[in-house]
């Protein structure tokens, strides 16, 4: 009867301990709960990237997407804009190129012209295209012409007026391309602020539509109208900077030119016989 009692006193002891330990072996091997604490685990780089690279690409908000998704009217702005700025830097680079052969021209015919034997052989050593050369045989056959009912009109005035015809007709001839810089840069941004008008009212349609104005109905649209006002600026601002540069460069080339007309009046009526024969 002892050893039986021993036996379940025991039996009771072991059944204590395990119900203690067993608790304690389940929560050792269970998962520790998250710390609301502890900061948050962090992307990888290598996450991070793509998720950058893909914003960039698949922005539905930039020049990408209104070159796609913009109507025929926003299209058409666009290309009258991108012909106007073509058309600007064409006549820029031209005229430039213009004007330094011009001076080149003036930097021969104050070498050369002057220093001849006569008119007729300073004239044949200026080169065909020149504008001087031009001036000096306009004058020549003024003084060649001068009979008939032209000979009733004083030979002053006669070879002035062929002079300053001359001039006037190689003013006309710099001056080409000038009208369109100008239009350029006086209506580009008007044309820019026709397609932010007109983005604000498809902005606005889209709100109808939508019913609410979230930022995704809203931001395609005012994004299309802010770039349409930068264009139109981009278009203008380099025309008309081309312009006035173009038309000072124009002034001092006429200027040597109007200068070279009347040296050449003076020497022709010195003895306009003599020279024309020359």
């Amino acid at each position: 009867m002892l050893k039986m009692t021993c036996v379940a006193a025991l039996a009771a002891a072991l059944f204590v301990a395990a119900t203690a330990v067993v608790p304690q072996a389940a929560l050792a091997q269970a998962p520790a709960p998250a710390d609301a604490t502890a900061p948050a685990a962090t992307p990888a780089p290598a996450a991070k990237a793509a998720a950058k690279t893909t914003e960039l690409v698949d922005n539905p908000y930039g020049l990408q997407a209104l070159l796609k998704g913009s109507d025929v009217v926003a299209r058409v702005t666009l290309l009258i804009l991108f012909v106007m700025s073509a058309g600007s830097w064409y006549y820029i680079v031209t005229k430039v190129y213009e004007q330094s052969k011009m001076g080149k021209h003036a930097r021969v015919a104050e070498k050369t012209f002057w220093s001849a034997d006569s008119v007729q052989k300073g004239a044949e050593g200026l080169k065909k295209n020149s504008p001087y050369r031009y001036i000096v045989e306009t004058a020549l056959e003024a003084t060649r012409k001068h009979d008939g009912l032209l000979g009733n009109v004083n030979i002053n005035e006669w070879v002035t007026m062929s002079i300053q015809r001359a001039i006037d007709n190689i003013q006309s001839r710099s001056q080409d391309g000038l009208a369109f810089l100008a239009t350029v840069g006086s209506t580009a941004p008007f044309v820019g602020l026709f397609g932010t008008v007109w983005g604000i009212v498809n902005a606005l349609t889209a709100i109808g539509v939508a019913g609410q104005a979230s930022i995704d109905k809203v931001a395609g649209p005012v994004g299309e109208a802010l770039i349409m006002t930068a264009i139109g600026l981009a278009v203008a601002v380099p025309a008309v900077l081309g312009y006035n540069w173009l038309v000072r460069r124009n002034k001092a080339a006429m200027d040597n030119i109007r200068s070279f007309g009347a040296d050449l009046h003076a020497v022709l009526l010195s003895a306009p016989k003599t020279q024309s024969r020359g």
